[in-house]
């Protein structure tokens, strides 16, 4: 195995977040897969991974290292691309899938800068919130959040981290009552999302320790929009995207609760999902570049990853 395999399989484990489903992507068996990273970790006198029985994450290096990889090996499958048919202009119709109301303010400048650059394309768009199967159902790509894709062989690239607000109306909280710490949270209604898509709890960081709070509701929905009328109509406290109520903020129709708490898992992750790294048709390839460079220019440097 080359160097560039060995770049190309750490890229996978990186986005794959799993050896097992690294190997299934390029065809090979897990323990090959272990020993190219072990090779590559050598070489590199760094460790890239901690891996335990349940989840593999990235060490502090592999980090690093992972951008410039994807650099490289980008850069080469462009040169390689450059020799074969895959060079065509873009055409014919491309099929995307996107989550309706998290690409609600993305999705239609991104289109139509990408028609007009790419003007003997045909855009076929369907807007969902349910999983979908990107080869079943018979999509190029998707603009999704990560619990709509139903199988772990996909590939993804991460464009945009939307931050979530923990908020409620003023009426609300005359009727009930302020929380001022994380476990006052436990006798309140919350209008969230089903259990089904996200686990009804609230993870707060306290001097070093997490504190999960669980969540009573009485009316849950996979439509944020939906999700803030209803809080605006004082039925709880929502964890709502923080672009989708910043109008209701602004104006005092809305406020946010326990600014000082650090909590986990307060942000909502934009994918571009498709289904194979080699061999795109040229249309893909170019939506793919297109919408990198795109959300690149819409979210902070911090927020970037591959």
């Amino acid at each position: 195995m080359d160097y560039i395999d060995t770049l190309r399989i750490f890229r996978s484990v990186v986005e794959a977040r799993s050896f097992t489903r690294a190997a299934d992507m390029h065809g090979l068996a897990t323990p090959v897969v272990s020993r190219a990273i072990a090779r590559l970790e050598k070489r590199l006198g760094s460790r890239l991974f901690h891996r335990t029985t349940r989840a593999v994450s990235l060490t502090e290096a592999a980090e690093r290292f992972y951008d410039g990889c994807c650099r490289v090996l980008d850069d080469l499958d462009a040169l390689e691309a450059g020799a074969t048919e895959q060079t065509r202009e873009a055409n014919g119709v491309l099929r995307i899938v996107a989550h309706t109301t998290a690409t609600v303010n993305r999705l239609v400048p991104l289109i139509s800068s990408f028609k007009r650059a790419h003007p003997k394309v045909t855009l076929d768009v369907m807007m969902t919130e349910r999983p979908v199967d990107l080869v079943a159902d018979g999509y190029d790509l998707g603009l999704v959040l990560p619990f709509m894709l139903n199988t772990d062989t996909t590939v993804t690239k991460l464009l945009e981290r939307i931050p979530l607000a923990l908020v409620t109306t003023p009426a609300y909280l005359a009727a009930t009552s302020t929380p001022t710490h994380p476990s006052d949270l436990a006798s309140h209604v919350f209008v969230p999302m089903p259990p089904s898509l996200r686990k009804p709890t609230l993870t707060f960081r306290i001097d070093g320790e997490d504190l999960t709070v669980p969540l009573k509701y009485e009316i849950a929905s996979n439509n944020p929009e939906f999700n803030r009328e209803m809080v605006l109509q004082g039925f709880g406290i929502g964890i709502l995207p923080q672009g989708l109520v910043q109008t209701e903020l602004d104006d005092g129709r809305l406020v946010t609760l326990l600014d000082d708490y650090p909590m986990s898992d307060m942000q909502i992750e934009i994918r571009l999902a498709y289904t194979s790294r080699t061999l795109l048709p040229a249309k893909v390839r170019a939506f793919i570049d297109h919408a990198t460079e795109f959300f690149g220019g819409v979210v902070t440097p911090a927020q970037k990853v591959g």
